[in-house]
């Protein structure tokens, strides 16, 4: 609306401008100062208005640039965060890879642990010597010993058999196999009495029944014929225990040959 009435005076004035030759007696200067000084009025109003205005473009202008700039900062401030979100994601993943990998390994160990030591309980299971009772141990030897004292070689025999077996560690099992030997020297099984006197000296050679077993061993032989195994067993008799009464007998035997 105000450039319209700027617009509309600056046309009165160039009428008047043009009409003051033809008309000049017409008008006297006070009217023409009056149009003048408004059409300066409105210039100088119109240049206001276009500075005004300028100054709200420039405004505006300057509000559109810092809108931009912060938005491109936003935009690259979202970027930033997305990749961080990435990264974090990455290794989010990462470590549960790991920790799932972690797992695995120590359950695997764990159940090797376990196997290895059911195995070893098992084994050792298997191994185990029972343990014994001392007062069945003494009443067993006993029982088997009365009954060779008694005669009853057969008998005997079975209970010193079943004694070795059930006391394996036992401190009487040398004299277990000594008795066993001479119930089979009673029962007239010479070839299996030498046997089992031998084993007594081989597998207990410190044993008191050793040089014992060693004259069974040669009897058991020469009642089963074999001279030359019976004269052998009495010099190794002799060589290593002379001074037993074992011995004793060997050097007697040996003479009468």
């Amino acid at each position: 609306m105000r450039m319209t009435g700027i617009a509309a005076a600056l046309a009165a004035f160039t009428l008047v401008l043009a009409a003051v030759p033809a008309r000049a007696g017409m008008f006297d200067d006070d009217v023409a100062r009056a149009g003048v000084a408004q059409l300066r009025t409105d210039v100088s109003q119109l240049h206001a208005d276009l500075a005004e205005q300028s100054a709200r473009i420039d405004t505006a202008t300057r509000g559109q640039i810092d809108l931009a700039n912060q938005i491109g900062a936003l935009t690259a401030e979202i970027a930033k965060l997305r990749g961080q979100i990435e990264v974090q994601g990455y290794e989010t993943d990462a470590a549960k890879k790991r920790q799932t990998d972690f797992y695995a390994d120590l359950d695997a160990r764990l159940r090797k642990l376990e196997t290895a030591a059911a195995e070893a309980d098992a084994k050792a299971k298997a191994g185990a010597v029972p343990v014994i009772d001392p007062a069945a141990e003494t009443r067993d030897y006993e029982a088997a010993l009365t009954l060779f004292k008694g005669a009853k070689y057969q008998e005997a025999l079975s209970a010193f058999q079943d004694f070795i077996k059930n006391y394996a560690k036992s401190t009487l099992v040398p004299s277990a196999h000594y008795w066993a030997a001479s119930a089979y020297y009673q029962l007239h099984e010479y070839a299996k009495a030498a046997e089992m006197f031998a084993k007594v000296q081989a597998g207990w050679p410190q044993d008191s029944k050793a040089p014992d077993a060693m004259l069974g061993q040669a009897n058991s032989q020469q009642q089963s014929g074999d001279a030359k195994g019976a004269r052998k067993t009495f010099e190794s008799l002799i060589a290593n225990y002379p001074g037993s009464s074992a011995a004793q007998v060997a050097r007697q035997r040996l003479k009468k040959r």
